[in-house]
């Protein structure tokens, strides 16, 4: 039965059902998030988590809806279900991520704070909405996924054939830490989705539901992560948090500095030795 329920589709369905409450107050948390990242001087993850929803808005409305048309809505605009889709995701899912590969000092609270709004608020919508008309939004996946899995094999090799040749460990990819980033987010997403009766509401089959968990979670944001932490390595070389300009090191001096740092240590290694020393 369980080998029944993970052999691959042809097709993956990603499909959410839900009222327009949800979206109301997903608008009102995205605001008072993004007012707790101004208020706690976290001006890049902001602006991470903008680019975030920028760029999905670009790939799922750009090329899965209006270049590959796998994208189907019932009950609601296209344009602006997928403006506050990939907004609403976009902001969430790359701030997590940023904060993930700052290590922020923080981040037991942020990643707290953003899991337990994906589980409370279809549960909210869905007890103060039910009386209001459903929007049905899905895609289908079988077109894309291969390309997907593309990007994230030659990111991820490309990152272990650095690692087998660079000497210095200390200048190694995190390679385990960014796989656990790129499969955690989405796999939380997606089962928030799922258990609040948004993911894949209307499809009866269960392992089809749990196929499209599975492969979500492995692929959709993992095929990002080795980029997204060059690009996290190639601002942080230059800039702080709060946009103050840094003396700038290598992109490998980067990285390791990145490595030498512990989860809830934001300050760069040279300033925790610092810390340290003043405190004995």
């Amino acid at each position: 039965m369980l080998l029944a329920m993970l052999e691959p589709s042809s097709e993956i369905v990603a499909q959410r059902v839900f009222n327009p409450l949800y979206i109301y107050l997903d608008i009102v948390f995205l605001v008072f998030f993004c007012g707790l990242l101004i208020f706690n001087k976290k001006y890049l993850t902001l602006l991470f988590a903008l680019a975030g929803g920028v760029l999905y808005m670009i790939v799922d409305y750009g090329i899965f809806h209006l270049l590959l048309g796998t994208r189907s809505i019932e009950g609601g605009d296209m344009f602006w279900v997928l403006l506050w889709m990939s907004m609403s995701y976009g902001i969430t899912n790359f701030a997590w991520i940023w904060l993930w590969m700052s290590k922020d000092k923080r981040l037991f609270e942020w990643s707290l704070l953003i899991c337990i709004w994906w589980v409370s608020a279809p549960l909210i919508a869905a007890a103060f909405g039910a009386n209001l008309d459903p929007i049905k939004i899905q895609r289908t996946t079988g077109a894309y996924h291969g390309y997907m899995a593309i990007i994230m094999f030659t990111t991820y090799a490309a990152a272990i054939v650095y690692n087998l040749f660079q000497k210095n460990k200390k200048k190694h990819f995190p390679l385990l830490w960014l796989l656990i980033i790129g499969v955690l987010v989405q796999f939380a997403w997606e089962f928030s989705l799922l258990i609040g009766g948004i993911r894949s509401a209307e499809i009866v089959d269960m392992s089809q539901k749990i196929m499209t968990l599975i492969v979500n979670s492995l692929l959709e944001t993992n095929l990002g992560a080795v980029s997204t932490f060059c690009v996290f390595v190639l601002i942080t070389q230059r800039v702080t948090e709060d946009l103050k300009k840094r003396k700038k090191v290598s992109f490998t001096e980067r990285i390791m500095e990145v490595n030498a740092m512990k989860v809830r240590e934001t300050a760069l290694p040279q300033e925790v030795a610092e810390i340290k020393t003043e405190e004995n």
